[in-house]
């Protein structure tokens, strides 16, 4: 159990933009950062940090909160593991407790299969260091591949023993569940039988972008014929080979920094380019290179290069992910090494300044790249030479840019020798076809739902519902100017000289949530949609509860929901800074310029729909057979008309009055 004087002293040493700045490249945009969404693919950024308010929003999948939120959206974290993250990254002191059974039995399958694979790295990493068998087979093995002491603990390698369930037997004598120990594949359980996995292997921790242990791969170091080289964890719960690179962890920093990220194949070509000092590295781990990989690192970089052995085969097969990598919108540069060099080897051998110069030498882009790889095939064989042609095309169709199109197909017109025309024609070719395939498909899906779409008249036509932008604005005005102090105009009836009834204008003083409690108060008014609503009480509680307004510890008190509602509506306000208007000389009028006006308009303008809404349902009487009720009810729309031009007549003056006082 975390104490809440630990849990507050995270909260108030914690960054936002820093913790995100570790998943996130961010880039400054007015007071706010923004960056490309990491919970869906885009090519426009629609992820913002606002470090003022210490809350961040994703407009692309609606999700959004303070740090911990993001924390437990993005890594999966529960409460406590975010607190205990954050507490580790600020080096804030916390009491950590080791759990009861009873605590244990309280864990989800996903965080209990973490809290298994991270006391199984432990395990296997002292084994390696610790124990005889480990040390004799496993040490010297890492040491004989020229891995540091330093090197070996930072990538906490290790040894699994080659007996058949040393380590199934110990983790149970811990008290980790046979349940968890299966389904993250540490166990194979067969006929009521367990077995370890990893027997006999050295191995390699697969870890997430914030360093929690997904799976491990595990490489044997015996000549059986009938056992793979290398074997990694089965596809789980919290392990997906597709979607993770290894090394993220320990590169994600020097990838934001140096603006390029060098991707390789294996877990010893990683670890040997950390240890010789190029830290901007990760790898696919044998696997075809993914869209779900590429966006990892898209969150970083727009640069990747990709570092390929010297061997041709090798090479053919390895260049078809680079379409993948265009199509996602980012930079691919393809660095060939010596014959019968790889990553690993080529490391070991050569010094940082070498590694360094030789990679900014020998980067080619995909089109030079394509060409001097391919071209000895072609030779003189038109055939091959145009088909050549035509694979360096589709290449270039998939670049979302235009702009950069153009320059490839002038690039790939002076390699190849052949005209720019020809080229672009070739390229729209393409495109028609795709275009014409994706009107296809989107006719198709279309005919599928026409019987849905127009089952009733209603759903023919998406109407806005003003109501509920008006309730938002509601809950958008209490969150951002709640606590502010303004001037408003409060229209009294009282009795003049001539003991008439006249609206007389008062000027007062009020906090803000207080005007519009009242406001609503005095209407009677309930906010109709149920999530605004459950917003609108606890706010005014809040308010009523605190002299001053803390946005961070009013999170705190709210569900996962609640605060991604919450913060979408801050942020709403300030996503005008994503699209960059001042530099296109666009002045967008901020709310601060007239609070008391923008609260009056936004109450004057619900009474008026709630009247009309009114006025609607009277209408309806006037239908009636019923004489009697069709009159009254045609009194009272006559009324509630004069009341509606009340209100209509008011808001121009609330307009006109501030205009004057721009």
């Amino acid at each position: 159990m975390i104490s809440k004087s630990t849990i507050d002293t995270v909260f108030d040493v914690a960054r936002v933009e820093e913790v995100i700045g570790d998943f996130v490249s961010l880039k400054k945009s007015g007071s706010n950062f923004k960056g490309l969404s990491p919970f869906v693919s885009e090519k426009t950024p629609s992820f913002m940090v606002s470090p003022v308010k210490q809350i961040w929003k994703d407009f692309s999948s609606g999700k959004g909160g303070n740090v911990v939120a993001f924390l437990m959206e993005h890594e999966h974290f529960s409460y406590p593991e975010a607190i205990r993250y954050l507490a580790r990254k600020y080096n804030v002191e916390i009491e950590e407790t080791e759990r009861t059974d009873e605590e244990k039995e309280q864990l989800n399958e996903m965080e209990s299969m973490f809290v298994v694979s991270e006391y199984a790295k432990s395990y296997f990493h002292d084994t390696l260091l610790n124990v005889e068998e480990g040390k004799a087979i496993g040490l010297t093995y890492f040491k004989e591949r020229g891995f540091t002491g330093d090197t070996i603990k930072r990538f906490d390698l290790g040894y699994s023993p080659d007996s058949w369930d040393t380590f199934t037997n110990e983790a149970l004598a811990k008290g980790y569940k046979l349940e968890f120990l299966e389904k993250t594949g540490l166990t194979i359980v067969k006929d009521d039988k367990k077995f370890d996995r990893f027997k006999g292997r050295v191995m390699f921790p697969i870890q997430s972008m914030s360093g929690r242990v997904l799976g491990f791969g595990g490489r044997i170091l015996t000549n059986d014929k009938k056992a793979a080289k290398y074997l990694n964890s089965p596809e789980s719960e919290i392990y997906h080979k597709s979607k993770v690179l290894y090394g993220i962890f320990h590169a994600k920093q020097e990838i934001a920094k140096k603006d390029n990220c060098f991707l390789v194949e294996g877990y010893t070509d990683v670890i040997q380019m950390h240890q010789a000092g190029i830290t901007n590295v990760v790898a696919s781990s044998g696997t075809a290179l993914t869209t779900d990989q590429i966006r990892l690192v898209n969150r970083l970089t727009k640069n990747i290069t990709m570092l390929f052995d010297g061997d041709a085969a090798g090479l053919r097969a390895s260049i078809r992910g680079v379409d993948l990598i265009l199509e996602t919108g980012m930079n691919v540069r393809i660095c060939a090494l010596p014959d019968g060099e790889d990553p690993d080897s080529f490391a070991r051998k050569n010094s940082l300044d070498f590694l360094e110069r030789y990679f900014e030498e020998n980067s080619k882009d995909f089109i030079s790249f394509k060409a001097s790889l391919l071209m000895q095939d072609a030779k003189n064989d038109p055939i091959k030479k145009a088909d050549l042609i035509r694979d360096m095309v589709v290449s270039i169709s998939k670049i979302p840019d235009t702009i950069k199109q153009e320059v490839y197909v002038q690039e790939c017109s002076r390699i190849m020798d052949i005209s720019e025309d020809v080229l672009f024609n070739t390229l729209a070719q393409i495109g028609k076809k795709e275009v014409s395939e994706a009107n296809k498909k989107f006719n198709q899906e279309r005919q599928q739902l026409e019987v849905v779409r127009y089952e009733s008249p209603e759903d023919k036509v998406q109407q806005i519902d003003l109501l509920d932008n008006l309730e938002r604005e509601i809950i958008k005005i209490l969150l951002i100017y709640g606590n502010a102090e303004e001037q408003f105009l409060e229209v009294l009836l009282e009795t003049n000289d001539n003991e008439e009834v006249v609206e007389v204008e008062h000027k007062v003083i009020n906090k803000v949530y207080k005007q519009v409690f009242l406001s609503l108060q005095e209407d009677e008014v309930e906010l109709t949609n149920p999530l605004f609503r459950t917003i609108y009480e606890d706010l005014i509680a809040f308010y009523n509860q605190n002299k001053e307004w803390n946005l961070e510890k009013y999170l705190m008190r709210l569900d996962a929901d609640l605060a991604q509602e919450v913060t979408g509506i801050i942020l709403a306000e300030e996503r005008d800074s994503l699209h960059q208007w001042d530099s296109q000389n666009i002045i967008v009028k901020t709310k601060e310029e007239g609070i008391s006006q923008y609260v009056t308009e936004t109450i004057l303008t619900l009474r008026l729909y709630l009247v009309n809404t009114i006025i609607e349902q009277y209408k309806e009487d006037l239908k009636s057979t019923d004489e009697l009720k069709a009159r009254e009810s045609l009194e009272l729309i006559v009324d509630y008309l004069k009341l509606t031009n009340s209100f209509s007549q008011k808001l121009g003056q609330v307009t006109s009055r501030f205009k004057k006082m721009d």
